[in-house]
């Protein structure tokens, strides 16, 4: 039987450190999706992503980005990757303890209609990924693929966009719609016939950082209203 300490010898207990208020604990953003999380064909090597983020960085830098982006990332392929890709970022203890906010952000693309996936899979694959990081307590924020030059491929990003945007609304999930927004907008167009491709320059960047700031971005990560 353990024997109680000695009277004179005073027990020490470990009291853990209270977690720091929600103001001042480091944000780490884990960013997940395809190329145009990486700011590919920016002259600022920005992209939307990094707009963004310096938007809402502040004075004093609480957030910190891992971007994690694959050329031509389905949402089969999200689906596969994201647990490891979210564990191998994540502050583990930082996140038990409440010391280090964590947050992802989800960056889908257009190539589940070049790989001719389903809508009901697409919203599968993305329910998925977005159900696993609600088990992990950690809130996500997901925007859509933007429109392409080609209006017959955009009339199928609208669909596609419209079933990623229904799985983000049946779980309470921020979801930025920017094909519905950008198709047809002058200065999106104009930024596609420059680049000769649906990767958009510095404008178009510029254009779906807005989108994702006022769609609640700072409010998803505490950093603003």
């Amino acid at each position: 039987m353990e024997q109680p300490a000695p009277r004179s010898v005073p027990v020490q207990r470990t009291v853990p450190a209270a977690p720091a208020p929600a103001s001042d604990r480091p944000i780490r953003l884990i960013a997940l999706g395809e190329e145009l999380l990486a700011g590919v064909g920016d002259a600022r090597a920005l992209g939307w992503l990094g707009r963004a983020v310096a938007r809402e960085q502040g004075a004093r830098p609480r957030i910190q980005l891992y971007t994690s982006a694959i050329p031509g990332e389905s949402s089969a392929s999200l689906a596969e990757r994201w647990d490891e890709e979210v564990r191998v970022r994540a502050d583990a203890d930082g996140l038990a303890q409440g010391l280090v906010e964590h947050r992802v952000v989800l960056g889908l693309g257009s190539a589940d209609i070049d790989q001719g996936v389903s809508l009901a899979r697409s919203r599968l694959n993305l329910a998925k990924v977005l159900d696993g990081l609600e088990r992990m307590r950690i809130p996500s924020f997901v925007v859509g693929p933007p429109p392409s030059a080609d209006r017959e491929r955009s009339a199928s990003l609208v669909e596609l966009s419209g079933a990623f945007d229904d799985v983000c609304a049946r779980r309470r999930v921020p979801y930025v719609d920017t094909v519905r927004s950008l198709e047809g907008h002058d200065q999106w167009s104009s930024d596609l016939a420059r680049t000769g491709t649906d990767r958009p320059g510095q404008t178009g960047y510029g254009l779906m950082a807005w989108l994702v700031l006022h769609g609640g971005f700072g409010r998803f990560l505490g950093t603003s209203d």
